[in-house]
Parts: C-alpha cells; sequence; structure tokens
C-alpha cells in the first residue's frame, strides 16, 4: 500500500480509532491520531472543535501529510549526518538553553501562584457582588425575519388577537411562508439560546418579553424581525458550583500583585549593572 493510499484510509478512520491508535508509520515510526489531535488543537489554539464541520476533516488530512512530511525529513536527515553536524548541535544547544529557561519560568510562576490562598469569605463576597455573572439564562423562541418594517407589522396585524396553539400555528405558517431567515422552513424555530449568542437588539427583547407573546418589529442588522417568546430560564448557579471558577479567577487578579511584589524583592537581592 503507498502512502496516499495509507493516508486516505488513516482519514477514514479518524472517528473511530482510539487516541493512541496508529495512523500510519513512516520507516518504522507510528503516527497516531493523539498526534493529529495535538497539532490541531495547537494550530487553532485550542479552538479546533469550533472549526466548521465540513473544514475539519480537511484540516486533519493537512496535518497528517505535515506529519508524515516532517518524518521523512527527519528520517533522511538522521541517514546523512544532519545530526552529527557542528550547525546541528550549535542550534540544538541554543534552543535546549532557550526551552530550560522558558519551562522552568513557567514551573515557578504555577508554584507561586499556587501558595496563594482565596478565603471562603473572599469568594462569596465576589460571588453576592457579581450574581448575575452567575445567572445562566436561556430561552426558547420563534422569529420572523423580513426586509423592512412595514412588513413585519404587517404580520402583526395578522396575528393580533391570536393566543395558545392559534398564536403558535399561525406564527409558524407565516414563518415557514415569508421568513427570509434559515429557521423559516422549521416554522422559525431557534435552538436555545443564551443573551450573549444573539445580537444584542434580538436578546434585549428576548429576555424582556413576556412569555406567550409576539414583539412588536425589532430592527438588528439583519432586518426586522418578530418574535414569539415560548419559554425563558433563569438559572442561578450555586455559590457551591461556582467557587472553582471563582476561586481560579481571584488567584489569577491577587497573583498580578504578588508577582510584581516578588519581582522587586528580586530586583533588590540581585546584581545588577
Amino acid at each position: 500500500m503507498n502512502t496516499v493510499t495509507k493516508l486516505v484510509t488513516s482519514l477514514a478512520l479518524l472517528s473511530t480509532l482510539s487516541a493512541a491508535q496508529t495512523l500510519v508509520t513512516v520507516n518504522g515510526t507510528s503516527i497516531t491520531q493523539e498526534d493529529v489531535d495535538r497539532e490541531l488543537m495547537q494550530a487553532t489554539q485550542g479552538r479546533f472543535n469550533q472549526v466548521p464541520v465540513e473544514k475539519q476533516a480537511e484540516f486533519r488530512k493537512q496535518v497528517l501529510e505535515q506529519l508524515v512530511a516532517k518524518e521523512l525529513v527527519y528520517d533522511n536527515a538522521k541517514k546523512t549526518g544532519v545530526l552529527d553536524s557542528k550547525d546541528f548541535k550549535d542550534r540544538y544547544d541554543e534552543v535546549s538553553q532557550r526551552i530550560k529557561q522558558e519551562i522552568a519560568i513557567q514551573v515557578w510562576q504555577k508554584r507561586e501562584v499556587d501558595k496563594i490562598v482565596i478565603s471562603n469569605e473572599e469568594m462569596k463576597k465576589y460571588y453576592d457582588n457579581n450574581k448575575e455573572e452567575f445567572n445562566d439564562k436561556s430561552a426558547d423562541a420563534r422569529h420572523i425575519l423580513v426586509a423592512t418594517e412595514d412588513e413585519a407589522k404587517e404580520l402583526a396585524k395578522q396575528l393580533k388577537g391570536l393566543k395558545g396553539d392559534a398564536l403558535v400555528n399561525k406564527f409558524a405558517e407565516l414563518a415557514k411562508a415569508k421568513s427570509t431567515g434559515p429557521s423559516g422552513m422549521d416554522g422559525g424555530k431557534l435552538p436555545t439560546f443564551s443573551p450573549r449568542e444573539m445580537v444584542p437588539e434580538f436578546s434585549q427583547e428576548a429576555f424582556s418579553m413576556k412569555v406567550g407573546t409576539v414583539s412588536a418589529p425589532v430592527q438588528t442588522q439583519f432586518g426586522y424581525h418578530l418574535i414569539y417568546l415560548e419559554a425563558r430560564k433563569n438559572n442561578q448557579v450555586s455559590f457551591a458550583d461556582a467557587k472553582e471558577t471563582i476561586n481560579k479567577r481571584l488567584k489569577l487578579e491577587k497573583a498580578k500583585t504578588v508577582m510584581i511584589a516578588k519581582m522587586k524583592e528580586l530586583e533588590k537581592e540581585a546584581t545588577i549593572k
């Protein structure tokens, strides 16, 4: 089986193989799904899951090909004596020293931060002063999107006086017939959303109107919306569940002050000319 065939076969198996499963070998060296995933996460700064699904397979293919190419070059470098050359050794020593310093600094910083203790009272005070931050709001709604305010007002007239199932059914009917948004074909039904997932004008209306009612026309960058609010939840995250997040946040805030003080202390002890 040639390399290209192996790559295609490996990519087809990516979604089912375990993390340590070998995808392809290059002159006896294994390249695993874990290797590919690690490269993908580094390349996307940990946000590979946010890459459109239709693009993910293409990115995986590119990364796997790059890893194969690196292994081929490295194998040839060993065979041609690169690892024994002065250029390589000088560069290796330089990079090793730099990495050694960076790792030492990272470990030192972690140890200093780990020394910081946040009291329960400090965490509770932060929670009480920032409760809105720990309010897990969500809403279920339908909407009709049209180009002009007049169109929205005309549709609103057709919904006037309706309630309950009659209102929902008519709203869904108009959404399918008139809405220019992608949810129109589903009667205007939107996935459950939080305030930050919608444009501000839409969220402000959806999280202030009454459940079971239709909004006045709402203008956003996309056009004019009529919103039917099906349900809204207002779940307050408990202090117990929020403590870990608060502890990390307050530690990072305190770390800035601690690091500044520590650096001043080290400067006093050091000989700097």
